[in-house]
């Protein structure tokens, strides 16, 4: 045989190979889910992170005909769970809860983090986003943004506020806030969401950057005022709260988001099918309604514009963590 005719037997040989291997990845997304996925949460029972990966779980579940089992992980600000996920096959049948605090803020809060953000995972969608809504103790002078910014400038230091502790969402929004306004408001960090709340209602602290659900009880009850949302734009079930951003600090935003991600190396074909599925579960009008009842704004984007927001959330929020000298609780 000539070395020619060898060479074309070869790319031959490699095409049909090439193909039958696309052809099994094909079917075997078809197929997917053929037992129970596991949606590991990083977190406890019960907050907003559970919340969303129970709905979206319930709707996989009818849809795919196999049950969708959530499983809490919770411990050392979502680290336990996203290195169960890391150590998992990349076979689509485990995934996770992504959230902005263990995705996004654990890299720069953390010297020695068993996992890589980027490397170690493969994005899904980002399932929803929470805007963090501003509330201040009713006896604060201010009636908003602005009056605010120029009563902690009046007095640096003497202000404070609360958040359920070091490194969460609630704390790197304040120091987004100090850092964009100019502002020294002083954090004080509690143990948990429901001592940081208390906290403010007692009078310790003069403001929190928190979930709506979280607060909005007190708001309605006059016992809190609601000045501001973290969002760039009003949100659908607060639209009388102007953002931030529009009362003083136009390039503020915090969000508390949460996605979905698989383990790295995980078939494109079930991240493309799982990205699919929950993203139409997003456009349902039923579904729709339950997320906004928990203060989230449905997102649904592709793989690739996850992993896009995925680093500039690493970048955005590192930047707070350093300048404003954050360590891990």
């Amino acid at each position: 045989m000539l070395k020619s005719d060898m060479t074309k037997l070869g790319i031959a040989v490699l095409a049909v190979v090439a193909s039958v291997l696309f052809t099994t990845a094909a079917a075997f997304a078809q197929a997917y889910p053929t037992k129970p996925v596991r949606i590991i949460v990083p977190f406890p029972p019960g907050g907003g992170n559970d919340v969303i990966a129970r709905i979206i779980g319930q709707k996989l579940t009818e849809r795919w005909g196999q049950q969708v089992i959530i499983d809490n992980r919770a411990g050392a600000n979502g680290i336990v769970g996203l290195q169960l996920l890391m150590q998992s096959p990349p076979d689509g049948y485990t995934l996770a809860v992504a959230a902005a605090g263990p995705i996004a803020v654990n890299p720069s809060l953390y010297e020695k983090l068993p996992y890589d953000p980027v490397r170690d995972f493969a994005p899904i969608t980002n399932m929803t986003n929470f805007p963090l809504l501003l509330v201040i103790h009713p006896s604060m002078p201010v009636k908003n943004v602005r009056e605010l910014i120029a009563l902690a400038k009046a007095q640096p230091g003497k202000i404070n506020y609360a958040s359920p502790g070091s490194g969460n969402s609630g704390h790197l929004a304040g120091e987004l806030f100090n850092n964009l306004a100019g502002t020294k408001i002083v954090h004080i960090p509690y143990k948990g969401n429901g001592p940081a709340i208390t906290g403010l209602l007692s009078g310790q602290a003069q403001l929190l950057f928190s979930s709506i659900p979280s607060v909005i009880s007190f708001v309605d009850a006059k016992k809190l005022n609601a000045i501001a949302v973290g969002s760039a734009k009003r949100i659908p079930s607060l639209p009388a709260i102007p953002t931030i951003a529009e009362s003083g600090l136009p390039k503020y935003e915090a969000y508390s988001w949460v996605g979905i991600v698989a383990p790295a190396k995980t078939p494109r074909d079930i991240v493309a099918k799982v990205n699919h599925d929950i993203v139409d579960i997003l456009k349902v009008k039923q579904v729709g309604e339950q997320l906004v009842q928990q203060g989230a704004l449905p997102v649904g984007d592709s793989p690739e514009e996850f992993a896009a927001y995925i680093k500039t959330e690493i970048q955005k929020w590192g930047a707070i963590v350093k300048s404003a000298n954050i360590k891990a609780d």
